[in-house]
């Protein structure tokens, strides 16, 4: 085990992880990595300790002093509706050279959960604690977990760049009935998502999974159209991951142009042709690829056919009194 780093280590790269934040005690925990660490974990929250990592908890006071004006502040940042290939995405930006990818770290979340008035500050240093790199060269990319949406305003600072991935709704709903797991955290997300959604898209109560994963999908998705209303001033790119699929080399290609990646087409049809697009991205031990995510949304339509269309029908009446809502049912396949 280290000790714990002083402002100029946290400072000077990408060693020290900001994991997580207790806001009210003014604690961070910081956890010691190194590119691998980063390149091998699918996400930055709790997680990441079923195996063993050195960390610290520091208080917040020496983190902000380690984040001066000047810091950088030029990452390139990712944030989706959740279950739309946002892990892979980020998988596989990351095996471009010069870039380090950073997966959903919990410190979002707990800005993200904080309420409005207390929530500048830590949103500000996020700017610049997941910036840091371990070169000069390297640019940091953020995938963010799906609810970190709401603040996305608040994390990406004028002029920077940020990818919104999302699906049509019927793939989404098909999607999430496909999977024993998604369906599950269905459930557990239906109330915060209700609570989150309020103002932007009055629904009914569901009466059927179908509808509760057309509500999930409402949610996110005008989560993400309220963040855009919010960042003209920002460069904002959307993508269909189900149309990524389709053509991954070239859809992998125009998000490493928009990012401001440098890499040759060689590698990044490589990268969009190699193993990562047959492996499940949040656990690589297992295989997974775009024809069967293709094959299970299929076989879900199938099965639940009525029940989708009647969700379908339940957010086409819900957008005649919803403007986000109605933007995102419209919102081009590009």
């Amino acid at each position: 085990m280290s000790s714990a780093p002083t402002p100029d280590e946290i400072a000077r790269d990408a060693t020290w992880l900001a994991q997580g934040l207790d806001a009210q005690s003014g604690l961070v925990r910081l956890v010691k990595m190194d590119a691998q660490a980063y390149r091998d974990s699918s996400f930055l929250d709790d997680r990441m300790f079923q195996q063993p990592r050195d960390k610290h908890v520091v208080e917040w006071p020496a983190v902000r002093s380690a984040l001066a004006a000047e810091a950088r502040r030029d990452a390139r940042w990712i944030f989706h509706i959740g279950h739309v290939g946002s892990t892979l995405v980020a998988r596989l930006l990351g095996e471009l050279d010069g870039v380090l990818s950073i997966r959903e770290p919990r410190f979002l979340r707990d800005v993200a959960a904080l309420p409005n008035n207390e929530r500048a500050e830590f949103a500000l240093a996020a700017q610049a604690l997941f910036s840091r790199t371990f070169g000069d060269r390297e640019l940091a990319q953020v995938k963010a977990t799906s609810f970190v949406s709401e603040i996305a305003p608040e994390l990406v600072p004028p002029g920077e760049r940020a990818l919104f991935l999302h699906a049509k709704p019927r793939a989404y709903i098909a999607s999430i009935l496909a999977g024993e797991n998604s369906v599950k955290e269905l459930a557990a997300l239906e109330l915060s998502r209700r609570r989150r959604m309020s103002g932007r898209v009055s629904l009914p109560d569901p009466r059927n999974m179908s509808e509760t994963a057309a509500a999930a999908w409402a949610c996110e998705m005008t989560a993400l159209e309220s963040a855009a209303d919010a960042m003209a001033d920002r460069k904002i790119a959307w993508a269909d991951f189900d149309l990524m699929l389709e053509d991954m080399s070239n859809e992998l290609g125009r998000v490493v142009q928009f990012f401001g990646f440098a890499a040759p087409a060689e590698r990044i049809h490589a990268i969009a042709t190699g193993p990562l697009m047959h492996r499940y991205s949040k656990a690589t031990e297992y295989e997974y690829s775009p024809a069967l995510r293709r094959d299970l949304i299929a076989q879900a339509e199938g099965t639940h056919r009525a029940e989708i269309d009647g969700a379908l029908a339940l957010l086409n009446r819900a957008a005649e009194k919803s403007p986000l809502l109605a933007r995102a049912l419209s919102r081009p396949e590009s």
